[in-house]
């Protein structure tokens, strides 16, 4: 008789409990064919809702705790926060003749923040983002509807603390990748204990 050499259970082969899109374990069950497209549908909403709802609860958490996280809220009286835009544009090389006429009037909300419900502010701590020019006491606009892909600023919660990061997503590894010389690259392995909370749409930078 000779001695199997492959086939059979692996150690370690297949998914890990808890990995898949519920974080917890599934159990088959038997539905009606038509309706295997409604009942995923319907799961996947009810997976997105249950995800915003945590990331809810742990921001407003954080802004109690440590008073750094705003969350975007609508304005009483948002016509009175409307800035003037003048139709002159500002040149960065030789001055030219400026006017003052008034194109529009302009809300930063409505620049700044396009999905108020999935959006908060952020406050900047450290210089590992400076060569991008996120710099220390900058606060951040954080869209956490939008999916974090390859090359955008995110904001990820590594081990319990809140760093922002470049994504980098290659075949060779994913990785948190600071813009700064003097901070390596984070890897990002499978038992690393990372959650992307949002992606940066924009950072408001006050000069001294």
């Amino acid at each position: 008789m000779t001695e199997k050499t492959h086939g059979g259970k692996r150690s370690g082969a297949g998914r890990k409990k808890g990995s898949g899109l519920f974080g917890e374990d599934t159990k088959v069950i038997r539905i009606p064919e038509s309706k295997v497209t409604l009942v995923k549908n319907w799961l996947r909403e009810t997976a997105e809702i249950d995800k915003q709802r945590q990331i809810k609860n742990e921001l407003q958490a954080l802004a109690k705790n440590k008073a750094q996280v705003y969350l975007a809220t609508d304005e009483q009286d948002p016509e009175a926060n409307r800035l003037n835009l003048y139709s002159h544009k500002v040149v960065a090389g030789f001055p030219s003749p400026a006017d003052d006429y008034i194109e529009d009037r302009l809300n930063l909300n409505d620049q700044l923040i396009p999905h108020k419900e999935s959006t908060f502010l952020l406050r900047v701590q450290g210089d590992s983002m400076k060569k991008i020019g996120i710099f220390d006491g900058d606060l951040l606009v954080v869209d956490k509807s939008l999916k974090p892909s390859d090359g955008k600023i995110v904001i990820a919660a590594l081990d319990g603390e809140l760093t922002v990061k470049r994504l980098s997503i290659k075949s060779t590894g994913t990785w948190l990748v600071p813009e700064n010389d003097n901070y390596p690259p984070i890897p990002v392995r499978e038992e690393s204990e990372v959650v992307i909370w949002g992606v940066v749409t924009a950072t408001i930078h006050q000069f001294k």
